[in-house]
């Protein structure tokens, strides 16, 4: 059994720590997520592949979206193989309306249990949905730069001579 923490992403501590099966998939583990913090595991869902910073990386959603044998989905997805070893982490948001987003970490693998179940319980949802403040880096670009446009110098077109042309 793998040992899973799950941490919301809000300014209340709301967690949860499972113990899973790791030869089961990631629509299992989603289930098991989604059920241990009261929610019907009805909505859609995403994992993130994510490092040690928490940024967000390739999406394996709920479903297959990409053309027949591409793609990954959470029901191809084995725990084990996902998350192969302690510290491995995942970025779990479920509900794509109200985006609520969970940090997903093995804390101990080969753990001697017999069951699935919910070992830690921490702090309950909150009613209203924690708002997300949605940052891109600052990237610029040719066409962001004031001395590279070279189209909007139109001042001295009047002295153009359009006769010498």
């Amino acid at each position: 059994m793998y040992k899973v923490r799950a941490i919301l992403d809000t300014k209340e501590d709301v967690i949860r720590t499972l113990l899973i099966d790791p030869k089961k998939n990631l629509e299992d583990l989603h289930t098991a997520l989604a059920l241990s913090f009261g929610f019907d595991a009805k909505e859609m869902a995403s994992f993130y592949r994510t490092e040690e910073s928490w940024v967000q990386g390739e999406e394996i959603p709920l479903f297959n979206m990409a053309e027949a044998g591409e793609g990954l989905f959470m029901g191809a997805c084995i725990i084990g193989e996902t998350l192969p070893k302690v510290s491995e982490k995942l970025i779990y948001v479920y509900d794509f309306l109200h985006m609520w987003t969970f940090y997903i970490e093995v804390v101990e693998v080969n753990v001697v249990a017999s069951d699935e179940k919910i070992i830690l319980s921490i702090g309950e949802i909150p009613k209203d949905v924690p708002e997300k403040e949605f940052k891109a880096d600052v990237i610029l670009d040719e066409f962001d730069e004031a001395e590279t446009d070279d189209f909007s110098n139109f001042e001295s077109l009047d002295d153009i001579d359009f006769d010498t042309y």
